[in-house]
């Protein structure tokens, strides 16, 4: 890392320090109320649950194993799990530390749950992403509620003591009972707060990957196994770190597979992978003889404002854009980047009469957009006045191949330009 990306980074960490100067307070009200909401009730009930519960020399133990455990995983996975983050947009993203919660649920009691989850929480940020404090401390509030709901269930089966190892058919119901519950409150609060903060976005990307929730339930039971073996022989937790190792690279491999074929700074396809995409789905249309656009996208005006606001701040509003352009494109279009601040989209079964019309309201929002971005003076801005130019081409009045069309959208993309930026036009005119 450069010594400028170093102070930008010590800079954003002593920002995220200053609970007033986080980013929350300028989301919707309903969200800063929700979030306040969730914080307050979670270090009520944390306050409480530490006053009330008593803590043996056995339990602080069993604590120590399972904060060096997940310590150490946290330790092997954190470069990539922070790539992940600074990478994926406002959706839901799914990490492992319920494991360590989960089993900290079931093996210690629950003030030492509490503990753990900051302990968590407080290292994830520090080895993480620094300017997102605010976002680590609803994650933590939700992990003190979570489990605290699961012990609750727990509560059912009357333990003496701690670990507790459910036994026999009614043992295992209320176990597997006590999992859903934690899993259920944790994700209802977390996607409840992001479909708060942009009602706008696809249900798809808020809800997650089904498969990443897969492997959330694998972890899980993975912490009931590391619960089980506390109780039984707490140094082998050792052996099932290998495990966990194991399932961290399941949750992981979607993520390098999509970043094979994606742009790390927006999300989009890469030119590319776009291009392979877009000449399968040319073939596609031409067996059908059905119609097919391409729109050229370049942002007006954009190396001025990189050179004047820098290049962090610039690669904050590629992103939002590029989150715009997704949002106003039909889940089977093919959003790309093409380099700088170039995109491109191929709308399948789009003709020449509607072409236009998406191409403008594309358009129209582009110069809506209001993007909150790390200032250099410490303090959140809001960037607005962005502007977009869009060339369109159609198959097959402007090409029957990949390149043609992208000649075509390209040489229309000049002519937006030409006649004064922030505007639409087509080839074929």
């Amino acid at each position: 890392m450069s010594h400028g990306l170093q102070r930008v980074e010590l800079r954003r960490g002593r920002l995220a320090l200053h609970p007033w100067q986080w980013k929350l307070w300028c989301e919707r009200k309903v969200v800063i109320a929700y979030v306040l909401a969730v914080n307050f009730v979670a270090l009520a009930l944390a306050a409480a649950i530490i006053i009330a519960m008593p803590i043996r020399s056995g339990d602080l133990v069993r604590f120590g194993l399972l904060v060096a455990a997940a310590v150490v995983h946290r330790e092997v996975v954190h470069r990539i799990d922070s790539l992940r983050e600074r990478t994926t947009g406002n959706g839901l993203l799914t990490n492992l530390s319920p494991l360590w919660i989960f089993a900290a649920a079931l093996s210690v009691p629950l003030p030492l749950v509490v503990g753990l989850t900051g302990v968590v929480h407080l290292h994830s940020w520090y080895r993480g992403s620094a300017g997102r404090l605010n976002r680590k401390v609803f994650s933590a509030a939700t992990m003190v509620l979570a489990p605290a709901a699961a012990v609750a269930v727990l509560q059912l089966l009357q333990p003496a003591a701690y670990p507790i190892v459910p036994r026999g058919p009614a043992g295992l119901v209320v176990l597997i009972g006590a999992g859903a519950v934690f899993w259920l409150v944790n994700y209802a609060l977390v996607v409840g707060a992001v479909i708060m903060s942009d009602p706008l976005q696809p249900g798809r990307q808020v809800l997650g990957n089904p498969s990443d929730q897969i492997v959330v339930a694998a972890s899980l039971g993975l912490g009931v196994g590391f619960a089980v073996t506390l109780a039984v022989s707490p140094w082998l937790i050792a052996v099932l770190m290998i495990t966990v190792f194991a399932l961290h690279r399941a949750l992981l491999l979607p993520h390098f597979q999509q970043a094979a074929r994606t742009d790390s700074k927006t999300g989009l396809l890469t030119a590319g992978f776009w291009r392979e995409a877009a000449g399968r789905e040319l073939e596609r249309a031409r067996r059908l003889a059905d119609p097919l656009g391409v729109l050229m996208l370049d942002l007006d005006h954009f190396k001025s404002f990189n050179d004047r606001m820098g290049h962090l701040v610039g690669d904050q509003v590629l992103r939002a854009v590029a989150d715009e352009l997704r949002s106003q494109t039909r889940p089977y279009d093919l959003v790309g980047r093409f380099g700088g601040e170039e995109f491109v989209i191929l709308l399948s079964g789009v003709g020449t009469a509607q072409v236009e019309d998406i191409a403008d309201r594309i358009r129209e929002r582009i110069s809506q957009l209001r993007v909150l971005v790390d200032s250099p003076h410490d303090r959140p801005a809001t960037v607005d006045g962005i502007s977009i130019s869009i060339g369109a081409a159609v198959r097959p009045n402007d090409g029957d191949d990949i390149d043609h069309l992208l000649l075509a959208a390209d040489g229309a993309l000049l002519a937006a330009k030409a006649a004064g930026r922030d505007r639409v036009r087509l080839a074929t005119r």
